[in-house]
This record gives structure tokens, sequence and C-alpha cells, in this order.
């Protein structure tokens, strides 16, 4: 696959009609290109412009969480990342030309009924968003390359933006919104005047590559410390033939030659230069962090690295960002191809905002304290939005480990009423709302969307079953009582109920998802 070499003519990827989009995305990078994903397969008519030539080369941040294997479960990507990638291996530290210890720095978890993906996946960045835009393209979405947004303007009506090709040639596009996933230098950022602020991180140079090493086992993540304080690593990139090379040596701030790579491995690991075979690509970077005070300023939205910044410290950036384009992405779909109210949208930021702010702090501290043991807190399983307008727990005395509304939804293994295996994930897949039913809680279907693009309804159990839960694993993981759960379709909890008036309470809060006018019996 050579997807890093597609080059686009100005036009390609626009409307019919060249000028009217419902969403512009300005930066193809990972956030970009799921947020694009989403929109396209709920047939919003998206415009991604990426200013470069091509997809962005370099291993970079490949560590893939747990949670984010869950959101490309949804997204029809799981199956090509798991060939692709592969588990983290044990890290050896190296003295004096020999390894002295052994560890498992990152730690294995078993898969679980209700958590199927259990291990960060290591997946290099490169090939990461070669997969994301082989999907957009498999969904007839697309990249308009050597595009670069120079300035926009925002009305009631929507953003009116001036994209400029690399040949010079220019043309102004409208959209209802605005996506800025541009990446932490963001131009569309500047443009607003959003500030960004956040603690402040030694401005250490660390120079990044991906080379070919001869010599060198494949079974080990290689680390050697440094007198300086710093270290040298050399991670084996699954599904490749190279290493990830980085070098936080604190005594300089070498320049990214394939030369001055080949020296700095050479001088700080037992490797001898003409060992370092190829230099792939390389990358001088400095840790930074920080994070916006608002993720929307009216028709136009910041997200990933536009929004937020961090230490790579503990593998959270990639992963915070791509959920930002889970999140936001369904509420524009609504608001866009259903009539959801605007005020949906505001909850983007309400939601989002948090969750970085904790993981800005989580990756902060891990950056300071140079801790290398990893463990499941990083696995951004247990994000939730307990707090959200747009949760509702209905269900009083909640059995502990049950989880509540604004928390994950988890999987099940169970089977069709015919005796087919299923997954609860299975049912969740795609961009519609799922109303689970319990129990045979005896809900009104009729005074439900008729819609099954907006909401499907799954009956586990009961007189007219959907699912069977054969073995129990439905009964583990969301408990034994009889409920109404309505999942997102970013596959949390939204609303919670018992059987009680459950079909009244279910449908007055569907309006804040819907609209009301969505909200017709059948």
């Amino acid at each position: 696959m050579a997807l890093n070499n597609v080059k686009e003519t100005f036009g390609t990827a626009l409307p019919d009609d060249g000028t009217a989009v419902d969403v512009l995305i300005a930066g193809a990078g990972p956030t970009g290109l799921a947020l694009a994903i989403d929109l396209t397969r709920r047939g919003v008519r998206t415009l991604l412009v990426e200013r470069q030539e091509h997809l962005s080369p370099g291993a970079r941040g490949n560590g893939m969480q747990p949670r984010t294997q869950e959101v490309y479960d949804d997204l029809g990507l799981i199956d090509a990342a798991l060939a692709a990638g592969g588990l983290y291996p044990k890290t050896a530290r190296w003295e004096n030309g020999a390894i002295v210890d052994v560890t498992e720095m990152i730690e294995r978890v078993d898969p679980t009924p209700a958590t199927p993906y259990s291990n960060g996946l290591m997946l290099p960045q490169f090939r990461n968003l070669e997969l994301l835009y082989e999907r957009l393209r498999e969904l007839g979405g697309d990249v308009l390359f050597r595009t670069e947004l120079t300035t926009f303007d925002q009305d009631s009506a929507g953003v009116t933006a001036r994209l400029r090709h690399a040949d010079g040639a220019e043309r102004t596009v409208h959209g209802a919104y605005l996506v800025a996933t541009d990446g932490g230098r963001s131009t569309v950022r500047r443009a607003l005047g959003t500030k960004m602020s956040g603690p402040d991180l030694e401005p250490v140079p660390v120079l990044l590559a991906d080379v070919r090493v001869d010599g060198l086992d494949r079974d080990h993540w290689h680390r050697w410390e440094l007198p300086t304080g710093g270290f040298a690593g050399l991670l084996p990139l699954a599904g490749t033939d190279s290493f990830q090379a980085m070098i936080a040596a604190f005594d300089t701030t070498p320049d990214t030659s394939p030369e001055t790579v080949r020296a700095q491995l050479a001088a700080h690991t037992h490797l001898a230069a003409e060992q370092i075979r190829e230099v792939l690509w390389s990358s001088l970077f400095r840790p930074r962090a920080g994070l916006v005070d608002s993720y929307r300023t009216g028709r136009v939205f910041l997200a990933g690295d536009a929004a937020h910044i961090h230490s790579p410290a503990g593998g959270q950036g990639l992963n915070t960002s791509v959920q930002d384009a889970y999140n936001l992405g369904w509420k524009l779909g609504q608001v866009l191809r259903h009539g959801a109210p605007d005020r949906l949208l505001d909850t983007y930021g309400t939601e989002r905002r948090p969750i970085a702010e904790g993981i800005l702090d989580t990756s902060t501290r891990l950056h300071r304290s140079r801790e290398l043991r990893r463990g499941r807190d990083l696995h951004q399983l247990g994000i939730g939005y307990p707090d959200s307008p747009l949760t509702h727990e209905l269900r009083t005395d909640l059995a502990e480990g049950i989880p509540a509304a604004g928390y994950r939804a988890p999987d099940a293994p169970c089977t069709t009423a015919d005796g087919t295996p299923a997954r609860l994930f299975d049912a969740f897949r795609g961009p519609h709302f799922t109303l689970l039913d319990l129990g045979g809680t005896g809900i009104d279907d009729g005074a439900l969307p008729a819609d099954p693009a907006l909401l499907r309804l799954v009956r586990v159990g009961g007189p007219a079953p959907d699912l069977i839960d054969t073995d129990g694993h439905i009964r583990d993981a969301y408990g034994p009582d009889a409920a109404v759960l309505l999942i997102r379709p970013d596959g949390y909890l939204a609303v919670a109920a018992p059987p009680e008036d459950a079909t009244a309470r279910v449908t007055e809060a569907l309006r804040a998802y819907l609209g009301a006018g969505a909200v017709a019996a059948r």
C-alpha cells in the first residue's frame, strides 16, 4: 500500500458544485481522518484539506489504547489495525554492551467478555494514517492534499474559508461548520485568538527517527540510560523491519540529518554507526503541554492537538485526539442530518475538555517523574461523562460494579434468537443509538423514532428477544435487574431507566439528542 505517496489535484475532493460542504476539516492527521470517517458514514458532506502533499511520515505516536481500539471497532478499522500492529515487547536495559535486566514496562492484561481489547496496541503512526485514509476512501471520502486553509470568516449561516493550493490557485468554500484538526501550532486556533495554557515542561530536545538496524534483536524494547540523566531507546516497530529511535541526551540540540542520527546512536549505545543501515525518517521535538479554554467559537471547533498538547509520556495524546473526533462526529451528524438542536454541539467541549485536563495532568506527572511502568489506568476505559447534561441515571440503589449512565457500555458475548454467536458491540456498531431492553420491560416501540439510522431497539431476553444472554455475560456486565439503557453512538450509556415509565423517560431524553421532530410515533 503506497498511500503516503498519494497526491491530489485541486478540486478532486470537492463536492459537485465545488463550493459548499456541511463540514470543513483542516488537517489530515489521525483526528481529522477519524472525524472525516465518522461524518462520511453518516452522509455528512465533508471536505478534509491537508497542506502537505501526502500523509505524515514517521512512527511518531505509536500506542493505541484499548478504548481507542473500541472506537476503531465501531469505525470498521479494528481488524486492519490488529493485523498491522502488535503488543509492546519487554524492555531490555543495556550497560557496557550487554543486557543487564529485562522488565515488563507495559502491563499485560487478559481480555474479558466485557473488555475484548485489553492491551495497548503498537501501531506506527504512519501505518495508522494509511489505514484511516484507506477506510475513508472505502466510504467514498477523500483528502484534498497540497491545500492550505489560509483565512476564514463565520456568521450565523456558516463558515466561509479561503483555500490555497500548492500551485498558488485559490478557491472559496462555504461550510456549515469548520473543525480545526491542524495540530499543536493550529492556524485556525491562532486566527480565532484562542489561548492555550498549561504546565511548563523542561524544553529538552528529543531526537526521533525511524531506522533499520543490524545486530539488534526485535524481541525487546532496547534502552540505554545516559550519564546526563537522559536515555536512548530503540523500539522494534510492529509490522515493519525498522526500529523507532528516541534519544534524549540533554546536552545538545542536534540536527536531524541521517549522519547525525547515526552518530548520536553510536555515541549513546553500544552500536556502531555502520550498524544503522538506513534512516527512514527523523525529527526533533521538545515536549510541550497546554489546553485551550474553549473547544468552540461559534461555528468553529478545535479538536486533537489544536485543543490540547501533551508530553508523549503514557501514550495519551493521539488516543485523546481520536476520541475528540468520535465525540464531535456523531453530534455534528445529529444536527446536520437529523435536526437535533445546535446546543447539542456545546456538549462537545463540556464533555471533552475535562477529559483532556485530567490526561494532561497524568502525562505531565509521568513526564516529570520519569516513571516507566505503564498500567491499565492509561487504557482510557474508565473515561466517562457522568456530569454531562446529556446523561440521565434514573435507577436507584445501583449495585457496585454496574456501569452507571455516563460511562462506557461494556461488550458481552451472546447469541441471536436463532443461536448465532454475537456480541453487544455488534449491536452498537454503526452511527445509530441503541436502546437495550434488558429483561423484557415492555417498552413501547411505537413511541420511539422509526428511523433505524437514528435508533435501534435491541431486546435481551423477554418474550420476543433479539439477543439471548446464553452464558450470562450481559447479566454480569449490566446487572440482573430489568432496565432500559440508551447507548450513544460513541458507546457511552446516555440514559438508564427502570422499567416503570421507561418509555416516557427515554422519549423525553431523546429530544436532547434527536430533536423534537425526530421523536415521532411509528
